[in-house]
């Protein structure tokens, strides 16, 4: 089987886009090379309290989900990813 091909920059060209994932609201804000992944920021939910390395409640911080973009054997778009709808 031959691997799928999808640049980063292909990827990066959705950073900044509004998105719907598991019927919420999101920005893409990231591209990660390795895997790759898209980070998406919650847009509607409020603030999450972030701990330390040692458990302590430091800061708020909003929630974000990290998407892979393709399949285990990289020949497919993972599923995850093609349930990203733009808004």
């Amino acid at each position: 089987m031959s691997q799928l091909v999808i640049t980063v920059e292909q990827l990066r060209g959705m950073i900044g886009l509004e998105v719907r994932y598991r019927g919420l609201s999101f920005t893409v804000i990231e591209v990660l090379e390795d895997g790759p992944s898209l980070v998406l920021l919650d847009r509607a939910a409020g603030l999450d309290i972030q701990p330390s390395l040692l458990g302590v409640a430091n800061r708020r911080v909003a929630q974000a989900e990290t998407v892979p973009v393709l399949s285990d054997d990289r020949t497919e778009l993972h599923a995850e990813f093609l349930a990203i709808e733009l808004l």
